[in-house]
This record gives structure tokens, sequence and C-alpha cells, in this order.
């Protein structure tokens, strides 16, 4: 059995080439390089053809494209993933608190990629680890995995065009005034720090909605608030900065001026993610509730 990816349809004209047929369906030219070199194939009715090739109407058109290998360095590892949905194309999942998204050099094994990796290799599923929403390590909630490069590289033009819409909930120090209020500050790279990100005249435009779902007390009777958060932009540490820049840093939140006296880890996870089927179409929507730890911050 042919493993490797496809994509199916019916030619909607005659005297169309099979390259502009292709173009509807987001085909880079890199992925139609990497078809003809690597091991892919354009099959047309059956047959093997080249871009130049002229269809007829409802000639059935299948693209193979090349097998993927696992990212060079990559670790296979067993581990538990609690799968939110999955199809040919896409895995959603619900990432814990303090796990990589992807390895690094310091923890190259336990990341959320390597466990990816190893139930990729117990489904048969030939393809490599491609992390289309990346979550912090201490961040939790929903991470969406594209099953091949092509369909990573159609997420990409929807994130370029603003049409996936992440939501996130969060416990902030303080009592954040405004019921609603959106926060348009440019983000960029703090000078005396190669991780810490700051808002700065020269940063890069960033958007985050901000919704005060609840103000209370925690325990100690220190004030806090649940937000509601919905990016607009995708900038690294971006919820963080934001929520720091207009004094309510996320409790646990050290790096950008929480403290971890009332919860051991930034209060943020991902609840909602909503996006179009990349080769569908289809309005896909995923919900998350955010982890009772989080809830127990809560006094009132």
């Amino acid at each position: 059995m042919d493993k490797r990816f496809k994509l199916q349809f019916l030619a909607e004209s005659d005297g169309q080439l099979l390259r502009d047929a292709i173009s509807k369906y987001g085909i880079s030219k890199r992925g139609l390089t990497s078809i003809k070199y690597n091991g892919g194939t354009m099959l047309v009715n059956g047959e093997g053809r080249t871009v130049r090739h002229v269809l007829s109407k409802e000639d059935e058109i299948t693209i193979l494209f090349p097998p993927e290998e696992f990212s060079e360095g990559l670790i296979v590892e067993r581990g538990d993933l609690k799968i939110i949905y999955e199809d040919d194309a896409l895995l959603i999942v619900d990432k814990p608190p303090f796990q990589n998204t992807i390895p690094s050099i310091e923890s190259p094994t336990g990341s959320l990629a390597n466990f990816i990796c190893g139930y990729f290799e117990k489904q048969g599923i030939h393809s490599t680890v491609h992390i289309v929403t990346r979550l912090d390590r201490d961040t939790s909630g929903i991470v969406c995995i594209a099953k091949h490069s092509h369909v990573h590289h159609l997420m990409g033009l929807q994130q370029k065009r603003n049409m996936i819409n992440k939501q996130y909930e969060a416990i902030v120090h303080g009592h954040v005034n405004e019921d609603e209020q959106e926060i348009i500050a440019p983000i960029g790279r703090k000078t005396t720090s190669i991780i810490e990100r700051e808002v700065r005249p020269d940063g890069q435009y960033s958007h985050t909605s901000v919704l005060a779902l609840h103000r209370g007390f925690s325990k100690g009777m220190e004030p806090i608030t649940h937000v509601r958060l919905k990016l607009h932009t995708g900038r690294t540490h971006q919820i963080r900065v934001h929520m720091a820049h207009i004094g309510h840093p996320l409790v646990g939140d050290e790096l950008y001026g929480g403290s971890r006296k009332l919860y051991n880890r930034q209060a943020l996870h991902c609840v909602l993610l909503e996006m179009d089927h990349p080769l569908t179409g289809q309005k896909l929507r995923f919900t998350s509730e955010i982890l009772e730890s989080m809830r127990f911050l809560m006094n009132n």
C-alpha cells in the first residue's frame, strides 16, 4: 500500500494545463520541485504526467508527495498524547504544562514533538512533525500539528492572512479595570536578553484583545483577574509582554514581572482554536477547558 501523502480531485474544464489545475490547491514551487525530484509523482487517470499535460474535464488527478522522514536529530519517544482531533492532514492535541513543544539542546527529549514522532511511527504515518501553533513550555492547551509539509504550507498561508483564531485564558495580577480593551503595542527583542521581549517603538506590530471574565482574590487575598485573550498577531511571548505592559503580568510569570507565590508556572492556557480545514475548507473549532489548578487560584 502506497502511504505517501496524496491529493485527489477532478479536472474542472477541458484544455486546462495540469500546472494550472493544481495551482488552486496551493502547492508551492518548492513543493512541485520536491514532487519531481524526491520521489513524488503526478497522475492523470492513473498515468504519470508532467505539469504541461493538457487535461480533459473530469480527468482524475492524483498528486503523490514524496515520503517524509523524521527531522535529523529528533529523538523518537513514546509518551502520552491527549488527542482532540485527527484526520489524514491534521493532528490537534491538548498539551500539558511543563512540556516543551519542540526539543532544545538543553532538553532533547520529552517534548511534544518527540512524542508525536513516536505516535507517527506506531501508526505508520510517514511524516515528520510540523508544528503549526506552538506554545511555550509552561503554557498548556491546544496545539495544531500538520501531518505533511504541504499541509503545513497551507496552514502557514492561513496564519499570514490572519485566518486562524486563537484564544487563551489567563490569571493575571491585579484587577483589570476595563471590561474589554485592545492592546496595540509593537513588540521586539529586549536588547539585554536573547529570550525576553518588550514593547518598543521599533518592534513588530502586535495586537491583543482582552476581556475581563472575573475579578476576585487569591486565597491570600491578593487581587487577581481571570481574563480571556484573543491574538490578532503571533509575536513571541505576545500575551505575556502585553499584559505586563499594562501593569497586569500573568500570575507565575517571573520573566515578565509575575510572582510564583500563587502558582508555579505562568497561568496561561490556549482554550480555543478556529480555522478552515486546509484541504476541504470546512470550518473547524476546537476547545479546551483551563486546568483545575488555574481555577483554584480564584478564591471568589
